[in-house]
């Protein structure tokens, strides 16, 4: 792991493979380890060169105030274009999971001669806040008991893991690997401060940031391979989001994923792997 500075902020990176294979860029929910190690092992296998970040104020990336952030979803974006750019590749296959879909819509479409192709795992094509009627909200039954529960000492690693833990089943995640990656966030969080974990563990600071204007009446505009991943379980952007996004975008393909909820499951990092390979 590194950091890049990119658009004029430092970005923390991981990469794997050779580097100069094609290059797969995954954007952070907000953390890198929102992909699975196994699935980044898997597209390097595939003849990738995969890199692999952390959204501002998150992870190893520039961190200054995560509830008060000074910058939009267009800087996000804008980011996603520099860091290609800073990394030797001249175009990348963009990943975006959850929020970071958000960010990887947007980049594609404000920057179409850097992104070659277009991956976008449990997300939606608004942003956060009110949703479009036609698009399923969260589960609101779900969401108020996760949001319900007494929020852990922010400092204490374990205690943040059994948190984790303990809300995955509900979100249709695997309780042990939710665990496990919140440690390892825990663990790549480069302050003390209980805000800045709480940041770097629920992306908070996103529902803070300025996302107009929307850009779902753009979907028609992206001319890249795109693949659309979501899963049955997910109760915070349900499945009908994913339809909807594969629906709008020209010659998207639709991968529906039963056992996944809101996180990439080790488990799907084969069958990922290999329809992004094949875009």
């Amino acid at each position: 792991m590194t950091s890049v500075r990119a658009n004029g902020v430092d970005l923390g990176i991981e990469s794997v493979g050779r580097e100069d294979d094609p290059l797969v860029l995954l954007v952070g929910a907000t953390t890198m380890l929102s992909w699975p190690d196994a699935l980044c092992e898997r597209l390097a296998s595939g003849g990738r060169r995969v890199v692999r970040y952390d959204l501002r104020d998150s992870g190893a990336s520039t961190t200054l105030d995560p509830e008060n952030p000074a910058y939009d979803l267009r800087d996000l974006a804008a980011d996603a274009a520099a860091l290609v750019g800073a990394l030797g590749a001249g175009t990348a296959l963009l990943g975006g999971v959850g929020v970071g879909g958000m960010v990887a819509q947007v980049a594609a479409l404000d920057h179409p001669d850097v992104f070659s192709a277009l991956t976008l795992v449990g997300t939606r094509p608004v942003a956060p806040g009110p949703v479009d009627e036609d698009l399923p909200d969260h589960d609101l039954a779900v969401m108020g008991a996760l949001f319900s529960r007494p929020r852990p000492d922010w400092t204490d690693r374990d205690a943040v893991a059994a948190f984790a833990a303990e809300g995955a089943e509900p979100m249709g995640n695997d309780p042990e690997e939710s665990r496990a990656t919140a440690a390892r966030v825990w663990d790549r969080t480069p302050s003390s401060d209980p805000a800045v974990h709480q940041a770097n563990q629920l992306g908070m600071v996103f529902s803070r940031i300025d996302c107009a204007p929307r850009w779902r009446e753009r979907l028609g505009e992206l001319d890249v391979p795109t693949l659309v991943v979501h899963g049955r379980a997910d109760p915070f952007f349900p499945v009908g989001n994913g339809e909807v996004l594969a629906a709008e975008i020209p010659a998207a393909r639709l991968l529906v994923l039963d056992d996944m909820g809101t996180a990439l499951r080790h488990a799907a990092a084969d069958q990922v792997a290999a329809a992004m390979l094949a875009l």
